[in-house]
């Protein structure tokens, strides 16, 4: 059974006869990658006004490549995980010297806490 068309009858009979017998020009595919990559290039804005500008028209050229899509996503995970153990290294470092000061002056608590340096 023939899936079904939006297509008339004599429509799909001549749609199925026709056959192309003429040979494509020389270079056609050639010809073809180059009017995609001169449309490509003439969407893309030519100038500029901002480095932000130019850095996000960078990024969306080369982002759709997954090699660098990969490799950007692992540089701001490794960023990421940098900046957050850094900010619980400071924050623990921080709490072990009220911890210290707090133990200090619940067993003294005349004895005046130790500043740090």
């Amino acid at each position: 059974m023939e899936p079904k068309s939006d297509h008339p009858e004599p429509l799909r009979k001549v749609m199925h006869e026709w056959r192309v017998t003429e040979p494509l020009p020389p270079r056609f595919q050639e010809g073809v990658w180059r009017k995609i990559q001169q449309a490509e290039s003439s969407a893309t804005p030519a100038t500029t006004t901002t480095l932000w500008s130019a850095f996000q028209a960078w990024l969306a050229s080369v982002l759709p490549r997954p090699a660098v899509a990969v490799a950007y996503v692992a540089v701001l995970f490794a960023v990421g995980t940098a900046s957050g153990y850094w900010q619980a290294r400071s924050q623990t470092t921080r709490s072990h010297e009220q911890w210290g000061t707090r133990y200090v002056q619940a067993v003294d608590p005349y004895q005046k806490p130790r500043l740090s340096p």
